[in-house]
């Protein structure tokens, strides 16, 4: 097991009440995990934010497929990315409607740019962009 630090905070009861609250809704085991997330969360919103790195992440589509030209639309940004972009899965959830998810890696701005081309897409019901980090 990776070495840990211990350290101490001080919290107002109230907030503490209903941090255990969430975390209980969120299954964690127990605070220590719930903070680390926590933590791991706000700097993967930083380096995203500052443009710090190489990021990773995947955006999730839905579409009608029956829409002009929102198949090839599609097709066409995700060619002019393929240098960011490493796969991406399309499941057909009914006779019109697909879902892809597109998994990207490289700059936050490179990243912003593709989900920003897709979701403009005529065609393009929802379209969202999950950040992660490679840290």
């Amino acid at each position: 097991m990776e070495k840990v630090t211990r350290i101490g905070i001080s919290i107002e009861p109230e907030l503490l009440k209903k941090f255990d609250e969430l975390i209980e809704k969120q299954q964690y085991s127990n605070r220590s995990e719930a903070v680390r997330d926590m933590i791991r969360q706000y700097i993967v919103a930083e380096d995203w934010e500052k443009g710090i790195g190489t990021v990773v992440g995947s955006i999730t589509i839905t579409y009608d497929h029956d829409s002009s030209g929102v198949v090839e639309k599609l097709a066409n940004v995700q060619h002019k990315h393929n240098e960011i972009i490493h796969c991406s899965n399309i499941v057909r959830l009914d006779d019109k409607t697909c879902m892809e998810v597109v998994i990207a890696q490289g700059s936050s701005f490179e990243l912003n740019e593709l989900a920003d081309a897709i979701k403009s897409i005529k065609g393009v019901k929802h379209a969202e962009l999950a950040r992660s980090s490679i840290k």
